[in-house]
């Protein structure tokens, strides 16, 4: 297996906590919160001035025009905060799929609209959206600028004697010139180290309040769980696709280069023996006894290729057995385990004796392992493989092992491919497939 490692870079010596204050990361969130507040009063005008408009015109037919016409406005504001978010924030919501009117014109279009759920989660977010970020806007503001006034009050305390007339900051006063002054040394240094310990908290309160916005945009302007689940369908089906496709051309490779190869020079060698067979009997023997070789070669060869597409084993007996006689031709000695209630559906059988077979075969040829194992058991709904050696290690899922293809594989079935191999040894493979018995 191919080495997956690379040095880590050296961290920094200041902790992340003095860090945070002035990382960039923590200034483009305040900025998102200070932002925020202007965007949502401009979409939450926009939506209330959309609903009374719709409603007052749905006693004519103009009604339900304006209402299409302002969810697409809503759709459109929603593309703005997508990208202020991904600018902002780092979180990358895919825009959701476009309109598809059912028919052509402007009535298909505004069917389309209204049927879209896409639509009615953007007005629904304008409305949400505008109260969380009036409070982000006054809690975050009020907080960094006070945590930071606190902390630079030594610099600026002399402000306040010099055009104010008073010592420093008033905590208590009569209102009649009597009153409690922040103004000698031991109180202005507890005041800065007050605002010290605000200032140090204050990228992680900014930090708290855009983990809201993070879930409104991500629930409201995203693509739907469903829109989701067939977008990854579509994926999955074009994997399966392509491995089909892929595991066709390999038979017919095998085909062409192996045993119809082999049958056409039979064929020629049977010609020429039958030629021969008058004129010179011994040789045509020892050619038919040649050809008889090539014939045991040729059924060996269609045998494994059966074999490749689908062991008779493993229709007959099971993955057990299978597993087993798999394990056999393997280079390495290996122990197997399974231990199954009763059988899964024969798909799932058949990816799962195919998975083991691939990381056996990468056993073999890269691990340098002198054994290995193969366990198999059933948990909830859920058919688990794992498969261990004692090689040298240092592999990953996409250093050109196949593996990454076998991983793209089982995904496309709802499975799970995890890799466990530290350089040194030793690996350990676990695959998650679905029981579906």
């Amino acid at each position: 297996m191919d080495s997956a490692y690379a040095p880590q870079p050296r961290g920094s010596r200041v902790p992340v906590g003095l860090r945070a204050p002035f990382s960039g990361r923590t200034w483009r969130e305040f900025l998102h919160l200070l932002l925020s507040l202007p965007m949502s009063v401009v979409m939450f005008s926009y939506a209330i001035t959309v609903i009374s408009l719709s409603a007052g015109l749905l006693v004519t037919f103009l009604g339900i025009p304006v209402l299409a016409a302002g969810l697409a406005g809503s759709r459109a504001l929603g593309s703005v905060e997508r990208a202020r978010a991904r600018a902002l924030l780092d979180l990358d919501v895919a825009d959701p799929a476009p309109l598809r009117a059912a028919k052509p014109g402007l009535m298909g279009w505004v069917g389309a609209v209204l049927k879209s759920g896409v639509s009615w989660r953007h007005l629904l977010y304008s409305l949400l959206h505008f109260p969380w970020a009036l409070f982000a806007f006054v809690f975050s503001v009020t907080f960094w600028t006070v945590g930071w006034s606190l902390l630079t009050y030594p610099l600026w305390q002399w402000t306040l004697t010099d055009h104010l007339g008073q010592p420093g900051i008033q905590m208590w006063g009569d209102g009649h010139g009597n009153g409690v002054y922040v103004d000698s040394p031991s109180e202005i240094g507890v005041t800065s180290a007050i605002g010290l310990l605000i200032v140090l908290a204050g990228p992680w309160v900014i930090r708290g309040l855009t983990q809201v916005d993070r879930v409104l945009v991500h629930g409201l302007l995203g693509p739907s769980s469903l829109a989701n689940r067939v977008t990854e369908l579509e994926s999955d089906r074009g994997v399966v696709v392509d491995t089909a496709a892929a595991d066709l051309r390999r038979i017919e490779r095998d085909l062409h280069d192996g045993a119809q190869a082999r049958l056409v020079a039979l064929a020629m060698d049977l010609g020429l023996a039958k030629e021969k067979l008058t004129e010179d009997p011994e040789a045509a023997a020892k050619m038919v006894d040649e050809a008889h070789g090539e014939v045991k070669i040729a059924l060996q060869e269609l045998r494994d290729l059966a074999r490749g597409i689908h062991p008779a084993i493993l229709t007959d007996r099971g993955l057990g057995p299978a597993l087993s006689a798999l394990s056999a031709r393997c280079t390495v000695p290996v122990k197997v385990t399974v231990d199954l209630s009763h059988r899964p559906a024969a798909a799932i059988e058949g990816i799962a004796y195919f998975t083991v077979s691939e990381l056996l075969q990468n056993v073999s040829k890269h691990a340098g392992a002198t054994s290995a194992t193969v366990d198999v058991w059933h948990t909830a709904d859920r058919i688990m493989l794992l498969v261990t050696d004692n090689g040298h290690g240092g592999a990953n899922l996409g250093a050109g092992t196949g593996l990454a293809g076998l991983a793209e594989r089982l995904d496309s079935i709802d499975g799970l491919l995890v890799m466990d191999s530290p350089k040194g040894g030793p690996t350990s493979v676990t695959a998650e497939l679905p029981w579906r018995g």
